[in-house]
C-alpha cells in the first residue's frame, strides 16, 4: 500500500499525512485560525482532522495562520485559501473572530456571506457555535452545532456528493438547512440544537504529535467532556452535558496504537474518573511519561501525588476561583479550604516544584471584604506549603496565582449577570498584586482587564458586532478597531439582563435549559446577597 493512501495516527516530525489530488474529491480547506504549534495541540481541530481526512471523495488540507508568512497557504499543498469550495473553520475562542474574517480577506474570499453568492461555503464550528456563533454569523455560510464526531462527517459527505454532481452552492446550502444540527443564518428555524454523541467511546485524541506543537512530542487524549459539577460561571458543565467519560479499555488502546514518548490528558474532572491511578500505572510500566491538566484539590490523594512525583512530574494545578468562601457557594464551587489546603501540604511533601492556582475577579456582588478574606487565605495556603517542606530548606515549592478577570458567558446561569467595569476588575487585580507581595514564595499573573471586557462583549453580542470584526480583521488590531467603530460595550456589559430579554445565542441550543439556568442565576444572587 502507498504511503498516499495510507492513515496512521499519529503523525510526527518525520511522518506527513499522505496528499490526495483534488481531481474527483471534494477539496475541503480545514483552517485552524492560530499558528501550527497551537493547532496541533488543539483536539478539537485534530478530532475534526481525523474524522475527515481519510473519508473517500475528500481531499482535505491543513490551513493555520502564521502571521509572518503572508496568506495562508495549504501545508499539504501549498494551494491558496481561494481556490477550496468549501473552507472549514474552527472557532473555539472569541478572539478568533479577528483572525478568521482575517485569513478570508487576506485570500481574497469576500468576508460576507452576502458578498458570496457563489463558492467558496464558509462552514464555522467548534465551542463557539454553539456558544453563540452570533457575531461570526455575517460572514458564515453555515455552521455545525456541537460535536464534531456526532454527525459532521455525514454532513460533509453530503455535501461532496452534491459538488461532484454539479451542484452549485444554493443547492448545497438548500441541502445543509435541512440537516438537523447546522444552524444556517437567515434560513434555520431556530433553535438549532446541539450534536451530541452518547457516550465517549470515540475520546478525541491527537493525531499529531511533534517538537514543534505547543504540547512538545505529547498525545493528548480526552477522558472526560463535561462536568459533573455544574458550577454556575462555567460553560463546560452546561453546553457539554451530559458528563461523559471514556473508558480505561479504549484509553489504553490509543495509547498502544500512538506508542508516544509522553501523553497529556485532557479533561475538567481528570480527578473523578474511577481507573486514573490504574491507567497513570499502565503508562508507568511502559515508561511513558504524563501530564494531567487541572485537578480538583479534594482528589489529590497521598498515593496520587507521591506516584506523581516519581513519575517526574513537578507542576499540579488547583482551582480555587473565587476569593472567599461566600462567593465560592454562590458560583457553586463545590471546594472545601481544608481540602485545598491539605493538597498544598501534600504537593509540599512530595517535592512539587510549581503549584499553580486559579483565581477570578470580578464577581457580581464581590465586596472588599471577599479580597480581604483572600489575603489571610493565601497566607494559610503559603503556611501550609512550608509546613508541608519542614526542614528541607534546600526545597521549595513556588506558588503562581493566575488571576483572570470574569466574563459571563452566555448559557450559564451569569448569562443575565453584567460584568465588572475595566476600573473595578484593574483594582481588584491591584488588591491581589499587593497582597500577594505579603506573601513569600507567591507569584502574581494577572489578567489583562481590556481584552477581557472585549472578550465579554463578543461573547454576549449578536450580529450587529460584526463591523467591530472586521474593522479588528482589516486593522489587524481590536484596540484600533474599538476606538475607529466607537463599541458601546456597556449596553451589552454592564446591566443586568431582564428575566425575559431574549439573547442572540438561542438561536442555537446547546442543551442547557432556560428555566434552569434562571433558577440558579436568582440562587446565585441570593447567595452572593445581590437584590
Amino acid at each position: 500500500m502507498s504511503r498516499r493512501d495510507q492513515w496512521s495516527w499519529p503523525y510526527d516530525d518525520h511522518h506527513a499525512p499522505p496528499i490526495r489530488e483534488p481531481g474527483g474529491r471534494l477539496p475541503v480547506a480545514l483552517v485552524h485560525p492560530g499558528p501550527a504549534r497551537l493547532a496541533i495541540s488543539t483536539l478539537g481541530w485534530q478530532a475534526v482532522y481525523r474524522l475527515l481526512a481519510p473519508q473517500p471523495g475528500l481531499a482535505v488540507e491543513r490551513f493555520f495562520l502564521e502571521r509572518a508568512q503572508g496568506p495562508a497557504k495549504s501545508e499539504d499543498s501549498g494551494r491558496t485559501l481561494a481556490s477550496f469550495p468549501v473552507i472549514a473553520f474552527s472557532a473555539g475562542f472569541e478572539e478568533d473572530l479577528q483572525a478568521i474574517v482575517g485569513m478570508m480577506l487576506d485570500a481574497g474570499v469576500p468576508p460576507t456571506s452576502t458578498e458570496r453568492p457563489h463558492f467558496p461555503f464558509i462552514l464555522a464550528g467548534g465551542p463557539l457555535a454553539f456558544l453563540n456563533p452570533a457575531p461570526l454569523s455575517p460572514f458564515v455560510d453555515a455552521f455545525w452545532v456541537g460535536e464534531a464526531e456526532a454527525g459532521l462527517q455525514q454532513l460533509i459527505l453530503r455535501l461532496r456528493d452534491l459538488f461532484l454532481e454539479g451542484a452549485d452552492k444554493t443547492q448545497l446550502l438548500d441541502a445543509a438547512v435541512h440537516f438537523p444540527n447546522v444552524y444556517v443564518p437567515g434560513r434555520s428555524s431556530a433553535p438549532v440544537a446541539r450534536a451530541a454523541s452518547p457516550d465517549l467511546t470515540d475520546p478525541a485524541f491527537s493525531c499529531f504529535v511533534s517538537s514543534q506543537a505547543e504540547f512538545r512530542d505529547t498525545l493528548l487524549l480526552e477522558i472526560n467532556r463535561g462536568c459533573p459539577y455544574g458550577c454556575r460561571f462555567c460553560a463546560a458543565g452546561y453546553i457539554y452535558r451530559p458528563p461523559r467519560t471514556t473508558s480505561l479499555e479504549r484509553a489504553k488502546a490509543i495509547v498502544e496504537q500512538a506508542n508516544p514518548v509522553k501523553v497529556g490528558l485532557i479533561g475538567t474532572a481528570l480527578t473523578d474518573w474511577p481507573p486514573l491511578m490504574d491507567f497513570l500505572r499502565w503508562l508507568a510500566e511502559r515508561k511513558c511519561a504524563f501530564t494531567l491538566s487541572s485537578l480538583r484539590a479534594d482528589g489529590l490523594t497521598d498515593d496520587l501525588v507521591a506516584f506523581l512525583r516519581r513519575r517526574g512530574v513537578r507542576t499540579v494545578t488547583l482551582a480555587l476561583e473565587g476569593p472567599s468562601r461566600r462567593l465560592r457557594n454562590a458560583a457553586r464551587k463545590n471546594l472545601e479550604e481544608a481540602d485545598l489546603l491539605a493538597a498544598v501540604r501534600r504537593c509540599a511533601v512530595y517535592g512539587v516544584n510549581h503549584l499553580k492556582l486559579y483565581l477570578i475577579v470580578g464577581w457580581p456582588g464581590e465586596t472588599d471584604a471577599d479580597y480581604d478574606e483572600l489575603d489571610g487565605f493565601l497566607g494559610e495556603i503559603t503556611n501550609a506549603r512550608d509546613q508541608g517542606l519542614g526542614n528541607r530548606k534546600k526545597q521549595y515549592m513556588r506558588i503562581t496565582l493566575s488571576a483572570s478577570c470574569l466574563c459571563p458567558k452566555p448559557h450559564t446561569p451569569l448569562q443575565w449577570a453584567p460584568m465588572a467595569s475595566e476600573e473595578m476588575l484593574k483594582k481588584r487585580l491591584a488588591q491581589v498584586k499587593t497582597m500577594v507581595k505579603r506573601h513569600k514564595g507567591l507569584a502574581l499573573l494577572p489578567d489583562n482587564p481590556g481584552r477581557a471586557r472585549l472578550q465579554g462583549y463578543l461573547a454576549r453580542s449578536g450580529p450587529e458586532a460584526a463591523p467591530l470584526v472586521l474593522e479588528a480583521a482589516r486593522s489587524g488590531s481590536w484596540r484600533k478597531a474599538l476606538k475607529h467603530c466607537g463599541v458601546d460595550e456597556a449596553s451589552v456589559l454592564d446591566r443586568e439582563r431582564d428575566e425575559e430579554e431574549a439573547f442572540p445565542w438561542e438561536a442555537v441550543d446547546p442543551g442547557a435549559n432556560r428555566n434552569l439556568l434562571r433558577r440558579e442565576w436568582l440562587r446565585y444572587k441570593q447567595a452572593a446577597g445581590l437584590p
